[in-house]
């Protein structure tokens, strides 16, 4: 199939050609003694501008690899990505560590926030990585707490916070350098019902009135359900992609 020009999908953030992943493990040692292991096969993927998106499947079918080169955190074996219409083999390492931190927000099961800083100095890490001032940054990550109710924990460090107000400061990091995308793995993951619903409320908002693009990956049904759209993995393919019904 001949390459298809990223021109030719202008209106979309997300374009993925047949892509394929192939890790090789060595098993002893040496080179001739390496296998290799095939993770995902020809996915082909289009995401347009402002939709909100799941990715499920089962362990092992491929869903962490994919989300993990749609944030520009691996690379494909065979095939092409394009973000924002940029050619990501063609950026240098540099380059793609500019657009991690401008362009995408990460969010995680684990939250993975810095244990020994406060809720807004979490926030504000990424402006500070940026280039932006201290007092900049600490500003608009006020603001940002604020939006979510946080301000008042600001002080506060991770161990202080419930799961659902870590989730809460994760997000607001995330949201820092105002990226069009936010990519979840599993946001819910470590979290009760009510609070897993409080936050899929927080990733709606955030998609319908600022129009984020918001791409999850989730083994619940009912937290696919927040979402716009279904695509479903099977040992490295999509064998579902649909809109859901909302």
């Amino acid at each position: 199939m001949p390459s298809l020009h990223p021109t030719a999908f202008e209106d979309c953030l997300i374009r993925v050609e047949n892509v394929s992943k192939i890790y090789s493990l060595d098993t002893s040692g040496g080179a001739s003694a390496s296998v290799n292991s095939q993770v995902l096969f020809d996915v082909n993927l289009v995401i347009p501008r402002g939709q909100f998106v799941a990715i499920m499947g089962h362990s092992g079918s491929g869903k962490s690899t994919l989300m993990n080169i749609l944030g520009c955190l691996d690379t494909p074996t065979r095939g092409h990505y394009w973000f924002d219409g940029r050619d990501i083999a063609a950026l240098s390492d540099d380059e793609l560590a500019r657009v991690r931190n401008h362009n995408i927000g990460f969010v995680f099961q684990g939250f993975n926030l810095l244990k020994r800083m406060t809720a807004l100095d979490n926030v504000a890490t990424p402006l500070l990585y940026a280039g932006v001032s201290r007092a900049e940054s600490r500003k608009r990550a006020l603001a940002l707490l604020d939006q979510t109710g946080l301000v008042k924990f600001a002080a506060y460090q991770p161990s202080q916070l419930s799961g659902g107000q870590q989730q809460r400061v994760a997000i607001c990091r995330a949201l820092i350098n105002n990226p069009p995308l936010i990519l979840a793995d599993e946001p819910t993951g470590n979290l009760d019902t009510q609070t897993s619903r409080e936050i899929m409320a927080i990733f709606q908002m955030l998609n319908r009135e600022q129009g984020i693009t918001v791409v999850l990956v989730t083994h619940e049904d009912d937290i696919a359900a927040y979402t716009q759209r279904l695509v479903r993995l099977k040992d490295g393919r999509i064998v579902h992609d649909e809109a859901t019904a909302q």
